[in-house]
Parts: structure tokens; sequence; C-alpha cells
């Protein structure tokens, strides 16, 4: 089965031995598949480093080269190596390791022009760009703008996986309904349990155990995220309370 569609499970710590370890074993080796595995982990992480080379004062462009620069670094280097063994946050590891190349490495990193002959993912600078110039401006740091960015990455996933999920029971319709339930979307409150019910056909009584269960499967997939950016499940808990203050403190909501 592929590590990326492994069924859900209320076992985090069970689920962490899938995916994540799968793509961290991958990204390691020198065998066929480990940049795609790299390239899954920079699809998924590029935008708070992005944003936070941005917020220390790099041009858009340099922005875009160092963070394509930095994960062709850990390919290169084996740096994920290191993240197992480690008992901590993948969160703290990829921004102090990010913090590093930038202070080690900016010349050569801008002289990769975003990859060079060796970019190995499509980063969406225009989209970036767009997504950044909607970054408070006043009092944010650079770190508190990427833990930000880093919690908006995870949730993001979560409601990516219980779309998925609806699609491949084939309701995306019901899934369109009840989206506004998770995630954190801006935009006026969530319809009464009247409005939903009329909108799925169902009765009162139904719709709201829909809607129960709906966010109950949105917590389990958000557990999931989580659990595959710390190394022991004991930690879940601790984080999600840290990614919920980092929205709090860049004004985001759940």
């Amino acid at each position: 089965m592929n590590p990326e569609h492994a069924p859900i499970t209320d076992d985090p710590a069970r689920f962490c031995t899938t995916r994540w370890s799968a793509i961290l074993v991958a990204a390691q080796s020198q065998l066929p598949g480990s940049q795609a595995a790299l390239s899954e982990l920079c699809r998924l992480y590029w935008y708070p480093l992005y944003a936070f080379a941005r917020r220390r004062g790099s041009a858009p462009h340099d922005a875009q080269d160092l963070t394509q620069g930095f994960f062709l670094h850990l390919l290169e280097h084996r740096a994920l190596k290191h993240v197992q063994p480690l008992k901590g946050k993948f969160r703290s590891f990829l921004l102090a390791s990010f913090q590093n190349f930038l202070a080690d490495e900016i010349d050569r990193a801008r002289c990769l022009k975003r990859g060079g002959n060796r970019e190995f993912v499509f980063l969406d600078a225009e989209d970036g760009e767009k997504r950044y110039g909607l970054e408070p401006r006043d009092h944010l740091t650079a770190e508190k703008i990427f833990e930000a960015r880093w919690a908006m990455t995870l949730l993001t996933r979560a409601v990516e996986r219980l779309r998925d999920d609806y699609v491949a029971r084939g309701e995306q319709s019901k899934f369109e309904v009840l989206k506004v339930f998770v995630g954190v979307e801006e935009g006026k409150g969530p319809p009464s349990y009247e409005e939903i019910a009329k909108l799925l056909g169902v009765r009162i009584g139904a719709a709201k155990t829909l809607i129960h269960r709906f966010r109950k499967q949105y917590a389990a997939f958000l557990r999931q995220e989580v659990a595959l950016t710390v190394t022991d499940p004991a930690e879940i808990e601790d984080e999600i309370r840290a990614l919920c203050d980092a929205l709090v403190v860049a004004e985001g909501r759940l």
C-alpha cells in the first residue's frame, strides 16, 4: 500500500511508522525514489521556510532560491539521517537547519538559480509571494511567521486528506457542505444545524451526528499529521497546543 494513502487510524504512533518513516528512509537513501521522497517534503513544507526567508529580508527570487537550495542541501548531504534519533520536533529541526544553511551557504544558494540543473520540485513563487503579501507586517518575527505557517500547513493538509477520503467514497458534495466546520477558512461563522440538515436532506439530529463525525475525522487526520513531525507520540498534544498558540499570535483562527 502506498504510505500516502494509508488508512486512517486512531493510533498516531502507528501511522508515524507508515508514511513519515517511508519518506525519511527513502529521502536518506541513494536509491531510486529518494529524490521524489524529498520532493514530497519540500511540497509540504516549503512555504513556511520561504516566509521565514522573506521576513528575514530576502527578496522573492532569493527566498525561492534559498528554499530550493536548502532542500537540495538536505538531499546531497543526507541531513535527514539525523532526524529519527533525535528527541524533538521536525519543525524545530527544519528551522534550525534552515537557519544554519542561511548563515553558512547563502552565496552557494544564490548561485543555484532556483535549483539550477538540480531543480527537483516546482516552487510556485507567484503563489508564495501572494501568500506572503497577506502576512502581518508589523509585529511578527521571522520565527513567528514560520511557526504560524507551519501550523497552517498541517491544518490544511488535514483538510485535504479529509476531502480525499470523502471523494474516494463518492461523497464530495457532503464534504463541501461540512467543510465549514473544520480548518482555518476565514469568513462568516458556520451555518445552523437547520441549514445543514436542509442542504444534506436529512433530519436535524442526523445533521448533528454527521457534523460530529466529520469533526472527529478531521481531528484524527490532524493528529496524524502532527504525529509525523514529532519523535515521541507523547509530544503530540503539546505540539498541537504550540500550533494553536502560533496561530493566535499570528491572528489566525481555528
